[in-house]
């Protein structure tokens, strides 16, 4: 029989039958994890599972948060469980999203398609090994969501760090959605009202205008409610204009239309070395599904790594697949002329391409209260941990009330609104999501594996390599981290 301590955010204490398989993360227990707590036996399966949503969103760094996708706790799960051909779906569907615009500009950016997919086949080295840690870390801690892994294996300090890093992602992948619609707005506007210049658009085609309304009426009437229901809606939605702007962008490459029949300057080698690692961000932010990666492995019917292993080779071999052919074919098509935002590249009266921003205009525009719903799980935890103690009122005292919950979705509406209209660039904003990006695929999994390895009997050659492998996956994110951020601010500058 195998048990462990339960007491939430408590230290790692395995048992199998009389054999100890771990051991307090600190001598004597801790304020949260007393030695003398009760044990109990753990489910067969493994850690204490959670239901995972019906279809987790198609987008990235979307993942519960404190208290998961609902601002209630999360149940244990007490049906049959996902299947792995359900989980590979939900992991991909979890990767595919707005990442993908970007793409090609990136592989111009890294010097041509040869350079841009060498680093795209060595990160996805590291992105797969950061999954299947993480299903490891989940399965040493028995937490179900990615804070509460990082929390229990590195300790609460680790853990806070974690949901700062995580709000500070989900507020700027607010932004690059908005960033992205106001784009699609702009270009289907030209559509329904050509002009040649020098004459200008009326003053309603104006993004300051459309974008504030689209905020105001859709926005946040859909973002205000306590729980968020179509969700599921939202995540096929987004796979399936990744996959058609893809195939759009493939097809267009060979079809040739008349305004694109001019012949694009490619570059055959990068301007300099330190370019090449210009297409890190983009690859964090567009493979960023890690966040997930515990929910969904807490969800499988069969939590062994092997199987957890294989979910994550063939959904992120099948996310691989569809960004390589849109970097590849995108930037093939405009060469240094590509823009950040691929769909702006090209003309707004092509058809094809009219639907493919309308479908992502509208899977963005559905996704964005996900984003905002589990940026705001986060955050009312917070205020259940202080100042909802110290507020005398009772309705300020529940973070889910409306009095508490309305403020805070005004302030991140309005915060992510600002920041769009004032970074008008997709790229200066993927720079930042792409840093931030790298502690949830590469420095907390790396942390994990190595908190995760002192409190499992292994051996010492064994225990070696994978501590080794940690510290690798650390260094490695530190250095994306940094170099993101430093081109990103220079962007700015």
């Amino acid at each position: 029989m195998r048990t462990r301590c339960y007491r939430a955010g408590g230290c790692v204490r395995l048992w199998k039958g009389d054999q100890r398989l771990g051991k307090h993360t600190r001598p004597g227990g801790c304020d949260r994890c007393p030695s003398s707590v009760e044990e109990r036996p753990l489910p067969a399966g493994g850690p204490e599972t959670t239901l995972l949503p019906t279809l987790l969103p198609a987008m990235e760094g979307q993942t519960p948060g404190g208290g998961g996708l609902s601002e209630k706790p999360v149940p244990t799960a007490s049906g049959p469980g996902l299947s792995s051909l359900g989980a590979v779906f939900i992991l991909l569907k979890s990767a595919l999203g707005a990442g993908l615009l970007n793409f090609p500009w990136a592989f111009h950016k890294a010097g041509g398609v040869a350079p841009a997919f060498l680093v795209e086949l060595i990160s996805l080295v590291f992105l797969i090994s950061g999954l299947v840690v993480l299903g490891y870390a989940a399965s040493v801690s028995g937490q179900a969501t990615y804070q509460g892994v990082v929390g229990g294996l590195c300790g609460p300090a680790i853990g806070k760090l974690c949901e700062a890093c995580f709000i500070i992602n989900l507020l700027m992948i607010s932004v690059a959605f908005l960033r992205v619609v106001g784009d699609q707005l702009e270009k289907l506007w030209d559509f329904i009202l050509p002009s040649t210049p020098p004459v200008p658009q009326p003053w309603y085609t104006d993004q300051r205008f459309t974008l504030t309304l689209l905020c105001v009426l859709v926005i946040l009437p859909l973002s205000a409610p306590r729980e968020i229901g179509f969700q599921k809606y939202t995540s096929i939605l987004g796979t399936l204009a990744a996959c058609y702007l893809a195939l759009v962008i493939v097809a267009q490459y060979y079809l040739r239309p008349q305004d694109l029949a001019r012949e694009p300057r490619l570059e055959s080698s990068p301007s300099s070395w330190t370019s090449v690692f210009s297409v890190f961000p983009t690859i964090c932010f567009g493979f960023q599904c890690h966040e997930a990666a515990v929910s969904i492995y807490c969800s499988m019917r069969h939590q062994s790594l092997g199987h957890w292993a294989l979910v994550s080779v063939l959904s992120l071999l099948a996310c691989c697949l569809v960004y390589s052919l849109t970097g590849v074919y995108g930037f093939l098509t405009f060469g240094t002329d590509v823009s950040a935002d691929i769909l702006m590249s090209y003309p707004g009266s092509d058809g094809v391409v009219i639907v493919a921003r309308v479908l992502f205009a509208v899977s963005i525009v559905t996704a964005y209260p996900i984003v905002l719903f589990l940026g705001r799980s986060v955050m009312q935890d917070f205020w259940r941990r202080g100042c909802g103690r110290a507020c005398g009122l009772r309705a300020l005292a529940e973070p889910t009330g409306p009095w508490v919950r309305m403020p805070l979705t005004v302030l991140w509406v309005t915060a992510t609104l600002a920041m769009a209209l004032f970074l008008p660039d997709l790229s200066e904003i993927i720079g930042i999501i792409g840093g931030i990006s790298s502690f949830f695929i590469f420095i907390f999994p790396g942390l994990c594996l190595i908190c995760a390895v002192s409190v499992e009997p292994i051996g010492p050659r064994v225990k070696c390599c994978l501590e080794a492998w940690g510290v690798v996956s650390v260094l490695v994110g530190a250095f994306i981290f940094g170099q993101s951020t430093v081109a990103a601010v220079m962007e700015l500058l």
